[in-house]
């Protein structure tokens, strides 16, 4: 169950957790994200875990909304035993509260950074992701980023003018390590990392260069379409 408490969306789970039934979890989670509200807040006070292994779905699916859309995954739990699990898998950060209103009341380091526009399904919608991508290095003071922004802004909207043909909206936001780009469009069909039908050898290869350019990039299925993403990050890793 998913309901909207203040900023946040709860999401009560209940039954059975096993590695048959995580990819439900997985999917359940990923949905609440796509709405992007300030923070998910997951209920396992009515989940019995039947498979420990299957915990670590709750870690994933915080990678991928540390990644996209930057939302920060909260799980609540009064099983001591569990919270290991919970956070194994090297990824400690996943905050693990006793309580939901605990969880509710925490500060969320929401980012504040966020640009969004439509893009038509037109040639010209490549061009225009550019500017975008222009605009928001600049306001952000990621000149560094402005290139490679620029790239894979360009080839999302191609991606989404090309293959789905419908309306697609351009998300572009700032958190604390990675600048962060998505289109979500109205297809479902996910797209395929270098394929190209035989009629139109140009196509498909512009996720190449995303992955290329991007320090991480993926799709996420969602109601009447799905999100293609990308992420850049903000500051280089210091060499040791």
């Amino acid at each position: 169950m998913v309901e909207q408490v203040g900023i946040s969306l709860l999401v009560r789970m209940s039954g059975e957790l096993s590695l048959a039934s995580a990819p439900h979890v997985r999917a359940e989670l990923l949905r609440a994200l796509v709405r992007q509200p300030d923070a998910v807040v997951v209920d396992l006070a009515d989940l019995v875990l039947r498979e420990p292994v299957a915990a670590s779905v709750f870690a994933a699916v915080a990678r991928q909304a540390a990644m996209w859309p930057g939302t920060p995954l909260l799980v609540c739990t009064e099983d001591d035993e569990a919270v290991p699990l919970l956070t194994q898998g090297g990824y400690g950060r996943l905050p693990v509260f006793p309580s939901v209103e605990q969880a509710l009341s925490a500060p969320t380091r929401r980012r504040m950074n966020l640009v969004c526009d439509t893009l038509l399904p037109v040639t010209g919608s490549a061009g225009h992701a550019r500017q975008l991508a222009t605009e928001v290095c600049t306001r952000w003071d990621l000149h560094h980023l402005t290139g490679p922004a620029c790239l894979i802004a360009s080839e999302l909207a191609i991606n989404a003018a090309v293959h789905a043909g419908t309306l697609a909206d351009i998300r572009f936001a700032m958190g604390r390590r990675y600048l962060m780009i998505s289109v979500r469009d109205g297809s479902t069909a996910e797209p395929r990392l270098g394929w190209a039908p035989p009629d139109d050898p140009g196509a498909g290869r512009g996720l190449l260069m995303v992955d290329a350019t991007a320090y991480r990039w993926g799709c996420l299925p969602i109601e009447g379409g799905k999100v293609v993403w990308a992420s850049l990050r903000t500051r280089e890793s210091p060499v040791l």
